[in-house]
């Protein structure tokens, strides 16, 4: 899957070993999916899972991960990516922008990048394969790229991987069903029913669009105007969620507490977030009764190697290496949310701390 600042993908098996710890669970709704890491290893494990995201490269990974039967798509998608693989490189929006004016790919790569994008757009393909197609030629793309993880820059020097030639796979489909879409998080909220519902939304000022541009320009493949130094697409200036915004992330997190139709929720939130720990276990015990797991986790890659200017030059100085993930559990049924705590601090075997 692509790199991502906001994956979950340590704390996986603390996530699930929660939901498995919960009784008579069958369906997780994953309200801000990202990457579809975690709704990937839910569904994995056997449930029903409902993966949304209002970005549209998320709700993209999640029609693939998520929604996609491998049972019925797995050969048709093999033959796809086979053809792709064969589209004639040509020089596009991704080479103009991303390669000359900017420097996420190298032009090789990127000429590919506009070959098989064009490629797809040709292709009389029913939705899930088509997502599928651009799932793949993300990650494609990602595994090329030169930047430590987002898209607010890219790097000085080329990267080493950025010299390798791009080459598409067919992404890991999962058999059995599954649900995908693309809404604002409280509508979701409102209208999906789940026994669970996993919660990992943006916790601070930075938008997930102006981290990812580059993968939300090329899913949409609508040529945008952009601007600055990392050609990000115009819409960035304008696109901000509640949860982006420090005085609006509260009302905005209680709402949708409020809305869901779930009989628990797991949140997962960092302590570099707008909002503290006091806030969500005061929140979340409207719903009844509140564990706490506290995790310590490396900070992301652009953090540890710290603030540059344009012309390479570090300022500033690094604050911190490390940080803590919070996973809050709550719910109605007291010992339905002891017995998840136990489980996920016992299945990840690195749980520090809970709510009394």
């Amino acid at each position: 899957m692509i790199k991502y600042i906001g994956s979950k993908r340590v704390l996986v098996p603390n996530i699930v070993a929660a939901v498995a710890g919960f009784p008579g669970v069958r369906s997780v709704l994953d309200l801000f999916s990202g990457t579809s890491r975690v709704g990937h290893a839910l569904k994995q494990r056997g449930y029903f899972v409902h993966s949304n995201d209002h970005l549209t490269y998320a709700a993209t990974l999640a029609h693939c991960y998520v929604a996609a039967d491998a049972r019925k798509f797995a050969d048709d998608a093999q033959a796809l990516i086979n053809e792709l693989a064969h589209a004639t490189p040509r020089e596009g929006y991704v080479t103009e922008v991303f390669c000359h004016q900017a420097r996420y790919f190298r032009p090789a790569n990127g000429r590919r990048i506009d070959g098989i994008r064009d490629r797809i757009e040709r292709l009389d393909l029913c939705p899930t394969l088509k997502a599928i197609a651009l799932t793949s030629l993300m990650e494609a793309a990602d595994r090329v790229d030169s930047t430590t993880g987002v898209q607010m820059a890219y790097l000085k020097e080329w990267a080493p991987r950025a010299f390798n030639d791009l080459q598409l796979r067919v992404p890991h489909l999962l058999p059995g069903p599954g649900a995908a879409s693309q809404d604002d998080a409280l509508q979701a909220a409102k209208k999906v029913e789940a026994d669970v519902a996993y919660i990992d939304p943006p916790y601070n000022q930075h938008s997930y669009m102006g981290n990812y541009h580059v993968w939300e320009t090329l899913v949409r493949w609508d040529a945008p105007e952009h601007y600055g130094v990392a050609c990000k697409r115009l819409q960035c200036r304008s696109y901000k969620s509640m949860f982006n915004r420090k005085r609006e992330i509260g009302e905005a997190m209680r709402t949708v507490l409020q809305s869901l139709r779930s009989r628990f929720v797991v949140v997962s939130f960092n302590n570099e977030g707008y909002l503290d720990r006091n806030d969500l276990e005061t929140m979340l015990s409207e719903r009844g009764h509140v564990r706490t797991i506290v995790l310590d986790h490396q900070r992301y890659v652009g953090a540890r190697i710290g603030i540059h200017n344009p012309r390479g030059e570090r300022v500033g100085r690094i604050s911190h290496l490390r940080n803590k993930e919070m996973l809050y559990l709550a719910g109605a049924d007291e010992s339905a949310v002891d017995a998840a705590y136990d489980r996920a601090t016992a299945r990840g075997g690195n749980g520090q701390g809970a709510t009394p």
